[in-house]
């Protein structure tokens, strides 16, 4: 068996580690902006703050939204000092990635939006893919990685207490790290 060459990077929270492996070939844009927010400790001392659960859908800004199943974390949707300009849409058509149980994909928009938001799948999301109807403009959001151990922490992530879809309280974010 071939070990992979892919980046690792560990997600340490205050419920436990998620480890995931980023497709840097696949989808070398989206995955080199995340490895820069990672290697200059951006995310350290963050949050995941958002959930879509099925009780949460009812307060989802877009009216008969596609129902997902995600966490969301990052920088938060506020002007912070560390955000980055966006980046270019690296489409599931275009990578061959999807959105699988444990895939990683930025948060954006519109296309070509997306900066430091990111979520991670909590089941097969297919309705995330290009072409799919969560959102309007039918462009998908660009998938870049996947859990490759501590699925359970996103669960219990997911699980959490939620006013609509902010966590309350947030799920804190130590410190994410490359690990290989």
């Amino acid at each position: 068996m071939v070990k992979s060459t892919n980046p690792v990077i560990v997600i340490e929270t205050a419920l436990g580690e998620i480890s995931l492996e980023l497709f840097i070939n696949q989808a070398p844009l989206t995955s080199q902006n995340f490895l820069t927010y990672v290697q200059n400790g951006d995310f350290d001392s963050s949050s995941f703050y958002r959930v879509v659960r099925p009780d949460t859908l009812s307060s989802n800004p877009v009216p008969n939204a596609i129902p997902i199943e995600v966490i969301q974390g990052g920088l938060g949707m506020a002007p912070h000092a560390n955000k980055r300009d966006p980046i270019i849409l690296e489409r599931t058509s275009e990578t061959g990635l999807s959105h699988k149980e444990g895939a990683l994909s930025m948060g954006r928009l519109e296309p070509n939006s997306a900066s430091s938001e990111f979520f991670i799948c909590v089941s097969d999301q297919p309705e995330l893919d290009f072409g799919g109807k969560r959102n309007p403009d039918g462009q998908g959001f660009a998938a870049f990685g996947q859990v490759i151990s501590g699925m359970d922490v996103v669960k219990a992530i997911w699980q959490c207490p939620a006013v609509g879809q902010k966590l309350e309280p947030e799920i804190a974010i130590h410190k994410i790290y490359v690990a290989k």
